[in-house]
């Protein structure tokens, strides 16, 4: 079972009052509650929380529910307004109705800021979590899960996500759009690539990777300039430099618009119908600085690695316009293949300056 690390400020709750617990419940002339521990001993003779709990409890901002066996949160947790971390890890949660109807309206919905449902047996990743629009941190970690759901985009308040010990295959693009996510756990789990998008996370500061199946990563992972720390390790990593894996000759309509972004044919839009314009707004430049070409749908996949920290060294994905691309041009001297090998290593350099800490080991 994958371990996981909770975000500064998400300790455990403390337990609740010993005398609270032998009483069933506060006192009259005790504070309101804001922490609290259930105990297996509090579920209903049905496996579920005390009906009464909203109403003995109003003021709970943290609650720890964790390791009693629940099958299911029900409705009586709908009404903690002021409850901002809840804590349901290793349960038997993950069937149809293992979360309130209504949660992502409710006044808890409004409330929550974190919630912990790792160590449990979702196989997808609950609908009703999708709405939390204000949830900061949000762990899953060792449950069933096959896939992230692109609507992991709509919780734009995140900063903190967890998914790791799952059975996840693919990230998908939108996961890119969240703006605040600051630690991205993905580790033991069966991803085989990282999509590019995710060097549009400019608030990343940790990426956990380890123990996938992840061949190289993508270049644009340079650009991600608070990262400090990027884990690798138990990653079947490639060991040489591969090119040319695949390419496919470019269309007539792609050769026609590279031809136009490389030589700064002038258009106006109304010469071109709109799907033109929006076509050759897609254009992407090549990375290689002694090309200064483009490309659209078709070019060379190239793995490059890239030395961190002066020990390490990652294969990173380049994209390139043609196989030429690949490889110093045939005309090109020694001399000039010997600069286009001192640039790399320059490159890596800065982006060794980026990374503070990479784990491959």
């Amino acid at each position: 079972m994958a371990e996981e690390a909770l975000p500064a400020g998400g300790e455990e709750p403390e337990a609740v009052a010993e005398e609270q617990e032998e009483a069933g419940g506060p006192s009259p002339s005790s504070p309101p509650s804001r922490r609290l521990a259930v105990p297996a001993s509090w579920l209903s003779p049905s496996g579920g929380l005390p009906a009464e709990l909203g109403a003995r409890f109003p003021a709970l901002e943290e609650l720890d529910v964790s390791g009693t066996g629940l099958a299911a949160l029900g409705p009586e947790l709908l009404g903690l307004g002021r409850l901002r971390t809840l804590l349901a890890k290793n349960n038997r949660l993950g069937g149809p109705g293992s979360l309130p109807k209504g949660l992502a309206a409710s006044p808890l919905g409004r409330s929550l800021r974190a919630l912990n449902l790792s160590g449990n047996r979702f196989a997808h990743l609950p609908p009703p979590v999708l709405g939390l629009r204000r949830l900061r941190s949000l762990s899953l970690g060792s449950n069933r899960l096959q896939a992230i759901p692109p609507a992991i985009q709509e919780l734009g308040s995140l900063e903190f996500l967890y998914l790791g010990g799952n059975f996840i295959t693919s990230v998908p693009p939108e996961l890119a759009n969240l703006p605040s996510l600051s630690y991205l756990v993905l580790c033991d789990n069966k991803i085989q690539s990282i999509p590019p998008q995710l060097a549009q996370l400019h608030s990343l500061r940790s990426l956990s990777l380890h123990n996938n199946l992840l061949t190289y990563l993508p270049r644009e992972i340079l650009n991600l300039v608070h990262l400090e720390e990027l884990s690798l390790r138990g990653n079947p990593l490639v060991v040489r430099f591969v090119r040319d894996l695949t390419y496919n000759p470019p269309s007539l309509q792609e050769l026609a618009g590279r031809t136009i972004k490389t030589r700064n044919v002038p258009y106006i839009p109304s010469d071109l119908p709109g799907n033109l314009l929006r076509y050759l707004n897609l254009a992407s430049n090549c990375p290689n600085p002694k090309c200064g070409g483009v490309y659209f749908d078709s070019c060379v996949r190239q793995i490059k690695f890239v030395d961190f920290c002066g020990k390490y060294r990652v294969p990173l994905m380049h994209y390139l316009c043609s196989p030429e691309c690949s490889s110093p041009c045939s005309s090109a001297s020694q001399s000039s293949n010997s600069q286009s090998e001192s640039d790399s290593e320059d490159e890596a350099i800065v982006a060794a300056r980026r990374m503070q800490k990479v784990l491959l080991g």
